[in-house]
């Protein structure tokens, strides 16, 4: 298996999403879809929420590396160790699947990344490298380890990994399969591409509508003109989401199946994070917030629609939510 990019390759069929669920379900349940009605009130609508953030690692990347590691290791039984990059939640997937198959995990941080993002890489056995001032540059680090070592490198973009993602959109779809409109956060693109792969498998009219922060506008405006287009990072609320260069193979996939990417701003992240506190009770990260800090800005267009949004993760530093909440 290749991790160069996948462009033209046809995404996950139905069949074999259902066929990744029972594979998920072995390292965690299925997640619970709620309605809230504080939150369908506060939009003027109903409104309903997908809690990737109750997952075994808060966060919808529990269901990835697994799915990706099983196919790896059923072509492969020479990998002498996995290595791979990010901001937090796919390092712990990736943890948590060398755990599971008993193989070395090396992952490589930006400097400055979140203390307890870190501190939960470590507790599933990882070994943490911190490198580079942002996402990409890390990116490129373990890819070189990858090379200089000969362990496996594990994107953040790949079928197997949109395979495994796409079953927490089948459980949603399946649950409430009357949706007009879904927001969903886009970091390297495969929660989005997943959502399209489930939403085109079922033959649904829902739109799709992506969301990144203003602090990371490269998939807005590599929409907008309808080619990668790389940009700066500045978000520190959307981490997640830090994305500075489209990934090829989704970004194909975003322009031929999303209706539009809108973009957020701190402050309206960080009034989301806030109103799935008191109209939740849940504690959501600030990527997992953008979707409803989309809604809330587009609450006028929203009259009368099934609204669906994920709570994509928990994973934020207790010091930062404390500011948030005060």
């Amino acid at each position: 298996m290749t991790t160069e990019s996948l462009i033209a390759t046809p995404l996950p069929t139905i069949d074999e999403i259902r066929q990744a669920q029972q594979l998920v379900y072995t390292v965690m349940p299925a997640t619970p879809q709620i309605s809230w009605p504080l939150l369908c009130e506060r939009l003027g609508t109903t409104v309903w929420v997908k809690h990737e953030n109750h997952t075994p690692i808060a966060a919808f990347k529990a269901r990835t590396a697994v799915v990706y590691a099983a196919e790896l290791f059923r072509q492969s039984k020479n990998i002498s160790g996995l290595v791979t990059a990010t901001r937090g939640n796919h390092g712990q997937s990736v943890a948590l699947a060398g755990r599971r198959f008993d193989v070395p995990v090396h992952i490589v941080v930006p400097r400055g990344n979140s203390a307890e993002k870190n501190a939960a890489m470590r507790a599933q056995g990882a070994e943490l490298i911190e490198f580079g001032n942002d996402y990409q540059e890390s990116k490129e680090h373990a890819q070189a380890l990858a090379r200089e070592h000969g362990w496996h490198f594990v994107p953040s973009y790949h079928r197997d990994i949109v395979k495994g993602v796409a079953t927490y959109w089948l459980e949603f779809f399946e649950a409430v399969p009357e949706l007009d409109v879904v927001y969903v956060p886009i970091g390297q693109g495969s929660g989005i591409c997943s959502c399209v792969a489930v939403r085109n498998g079922l033959n649904l009219p829902t739109k799709i509508i992506g969301v990144v922060p203003e602090g990371a506008p490269a998939y807005a405006l590599s929409f907008e003109a309808k080619r990668k287009i790389a940009a700066p990072v500045t978000t520190l609320l959307g981490d997640g989401m830090a994305c500075r260069v489209p990934d090829d193979a989704s970004l194909e996939i975003v322009l031929e199946n999303v209706h539009r990417v809108t973009t957020v701003s701190e402050a309206e992240m960080r009034q989301a994070m806030k109103i799935y506190f008191t109209d939740t009770h849940n504690v959501v990260e600030g990527a997992g917030a953008a979707g409803l800090a989309a809604a809330l800005k587009e609450r006028d267009t929203l009259r009368d629609k099934r609204v669906g949004l994920v709570a994509t993760g928990g994973n934020v530093d207790h010091d930062v939510f404390a500011k948030v909440l005060a």
